[in-house]
């Protein structure tokens, strides 16, 4: 009985020293990230690691929500991957998005900018003091030399962690959401329901629409088509509603053509303001696939509307 009890201290003892070893071997915990005060959208103040980050998963990125470039496009395929997680949001993953303009961002600001993305439970918009976000932005590798003095130059990362293993992994902020979500769940461990897979025999063939695929890993996070208008209008009509030509400058450089001054592009960024459109630099053969898709889904969905007139154009002497 003495040597049962003893071999089970020791047992139970070597648990503890593992434990307590594994914990010590976190090279990404306390001792590494800054515990500083931020402030959510609701005006709440949080400690980053203590309140936001210890014994959780979590998806940080960071934002500033006067952004021209690729932060909107940032949080809708942030908000489009937060539908696919559903309940799993601020429960089993918690998702950040830290401004990198906190003197424009205050919690009112990002409480108005999560408003417009549909933000749900598990999702919080943060602020603070800027010494203290450049650090932190710094030590989660979402930065750049030249964030805080050159904003739009930040790269579009989602950085993914499971602080109690210690692990982390950087994304693409703006891949596809449905891609990311397995990606993510994979890395955290998360399975599935045996019952519900199905065999290889049971698999529908793999049939890939270049056109679809383009559409939805570009543009479904804003837009629909025939859906209703989203984050950016629906684009049901458009090719009906717009000169071709109009189009095709648009999806290339949307923002060369609001600096410039083109109406209809003034007024679109005026229309739909968290939310604009940033240079897809589409071209070339990727180009006339968009068009022809969207002219096709345009034909499918009945939308055969008149050509709006065109809108004097501002001429500009350089």
């Amino acid at each position: 009985m003495a040597r049962t009890l003893s071999a089970t201290l020791c047992a139970g003892a070597l648990s503890l020293l593992t434990i307590g070893s594994a914990a010590a071997e976190n090279a990404y915990g306390a001792n590494y990230f800054p515990n500083v005060p931020l402030t959510t959208q609701d005006g709440k103040t949080v400690k980053f690691y203590d309140d936001l980050i210890k014994g959780k998963s979590v998806a940080i990125n960071v934002i500033y929500t006067s952004c021209k470039d690729e932060c909107p496009l940032e949080t809708a395929k942030m908000a489009q991957l937060a539908r696919i997680f559903g309940d799993k949001m601020g429960k089993e993953i918690f998702f950040y998005s830290i401004s990198i303009d906190p003197k424009h961002d205050t919690p009112a600001v990002l409480k108005a900018y999560a408003k417009n993305f549909n933000v749900g439970p598990g999702w919080q918009f943060l602020t603070g003091k800027e010494a203290d976000i450049k650090v932190l932005v710094k030590k989660l590798g979402l930065s750049r030399g030249n964030d805080l003095a050159n904003k739009d130059g930040h790269t579009a990362s989602l950085m993914v962690g499971n602080e109690p293993t210690g692990q982390w992994m950087r994304n693409s902020a703006v891949d596809n959401p449905v891609f990311l979500s397995a990606s993510i769940g994979s890395f955290l461990g998360w399975r599935d329901d045996p019952a519900a897979r199905k065999t290889y025999a049971e698999a529908a063939p793999l049939v890939i629409d270049q056109a679809a695929y383009m559409f939805q890993s570009r543009c479904s996070a804003c837009h629909t088509i025939g859906g209703g208008d989203k984050i950016g209008p629906d684009l049901a009509g458009l090719t009906a509603r717009r000169e071709r030509n109009w189009v095709a400058r648009y999806l290339m450089s949307a923002d060369k053509m609001r600096s410039a001054g083109d109406p209809t592009a003034v007024e679109l960024s005026k229309k739909y303001k968290t939310a604009r459109m940033p240079d897809q630099n589409l071209a070339g053969d990727d180009l006339k696939l968009m068009l022809s898709y969207l002219e096709t889904q345009n034909s499918a969905t009945g939308k055969t509307a008149q050509k709006e007139p065109a809108k004097k154009e501002t001429t500009h002497v350089h």
